[in-house]
């Protein structure tokens, strides 16, 4: 048991800003770690509030609510990088945040996002700020179509994107990203890449690195649909992949574990797409292919534990994800024919609805064989009955 900061007749409690399914990923690591874990959110019964005696289901806008969480929180870090960074100053007055509301600030809005990287030389796509039609016209001038638009805050899975082949495309992004709202946005060139890559990276409060194998991702509508680790691509790509990750980290002094999405181009140049400061859906694989998985290093770093290690136990991995085929109930018809296959561990987190493309679980297959294992993973996920 590691003891509270606050009261050393309890154990430690960590909070998390957010109840999803990377909240419970995070909460079942600590719980074995003889930590306890509190739980906010902006609704009850959520994935990771189930597991918990500690819930607040008010959410981190109600002032008396997330009082009551800080309070009893020793130390807090989040699943999203959703809340507002004025929220996590509020709660820095009274205890340690990791990521902090300045790593927050520099990521959120993701053009500000491409402008801290730029400034440390960071490689990425051709960007820029947009605040009309016109301007993104003229963006697409000098880059030529297509052009992806996006919303600056609060786009994940594809949601605040939009590919503009032409001009018309152009207004029709216009249109649907300021209906009833003016939302912010920015344009980027679209990047003709050979993969999409992704690399965790683990930084602690104390200052110590590590970053996890570069694996490579597979979109389905613009949801990451398979991960495959480590990347079918050269070593050399791999390490240079890290290497980006890991200046990326740096540069927004990020505390805890870090998603980087990266592109791969035909030329062969790494290019950024972008971060995510938490546990991030590309290092599922982690929890049984990883002597120690993305959730426990996230722990460990925001309490200045040492890391553990992060090396693969097989030479390779595969993660599917579970996605919603349908709307309606959330749980599988039928797990059985999938269960069949005796070496793939199943995920599921319990979301009580689906709707087409939600994540609603994930397998992963660790082996000896990348061949082979994507055989029998991908077997498994067809078998699997919603």
């Amino acid at each position: 048991m590691i003891k509270s900061k606050n009261n050393k007749n309890r154990p430690l409690i960590l909070g998390i800003l957010g109840g999803g399914q990377l909240a419970k990923m995070l909460s079942l690591e600590a719980y074995k770690m003889g930590i306890n874990i509190s739980i906010i959110e902006k609704s009850s019964k959520t994935p990771a509030g189930e597991i918990t005696q500690n819930e607040f289901p008010l959410g981190w806008e109600n002032r008396t609510e997330i009082d009551e969480f800080i309070k009893l929180s020793d130390v807090i870090t989040l699943e999203n990088e959703f809340i507002d960074p004025e929220i996590l100053s509020y709660i820095e007055q009274k205890r340690e945040v990791f990521p902090s509301s300045k790593t927050i600030s520099l990521i959120q809005d993701k053009f500000t996002q491409k402008e801290t990287f730029s400034s440390a030389q960071i490689p990425l796509p051709n960007y820029s700020e947009i605040n009309s039609a016109k301007e993104a016209g003229i963006f697409a001038e000098k880059n030529s179509f297509p052009i992806v638009i996006k919303t600056r805050k609060y786009g994940y899975d594809g949601y605040g994107n939009f590919t503009a082949k032409n001009n018309d495309d152009i207004k029709k992004a216009f249109k649907k990203f300021h209906k009833g709202d003016i939302r912010p946005l920015l344009a980027e060139s679209f990047v003709d890449f050979d993969s999409e890559l992704a690399v965790m990276v683990a930084r602690s409060s104390l200052g110590e690195e590590m970053t996890y194998e570069c694996v490579e991702t597979i979109q389905q509508n613009h949801i990451c649909h398979k991960v495959i680790a480590p990347a079918r691509v050269p070593e050399n790509i791999r390490k240079k992949a890290q290497e980006i990750a890991l200046k990326c980290v740096r540069t927004i002094g990020g505390v805890g574990v870090f998603g980087v999405e990266l592109f791969l181009t035909k030329a062969g140049e790494l290019l950024v797409n972008e971060i995510a400061p938490r546990p991030h859906n590309s290092g599922h694989y982690t929890i049984e292919a990883c002597v120690t998985s993305q959730y426990e290093n996230a722990i460990r770093a925001v309490l200045g534990l040492p890391l553990g290690s992060i090396e693969m136990i097989k030479p390779c991995a595969v993660m599917i994800n579970l996605l919603g085929q349908k709307e309606g109930d959330g749980v599988p018809e039928n797990i059985t024919k999938m269960l069949a296959h005796k070496n793939v561990k199943l995920h599921l987190y319990n979301k009580k609805s689906s709707r087409i493309g939600r994540k609603m679980g994930h397998i992963t297959l660790i082996g000896d064989d990348l061949n082979d294992v994507m055989k029998e993973i991908d077997s498994a996920y067809e078998s699997l009955v919603w």
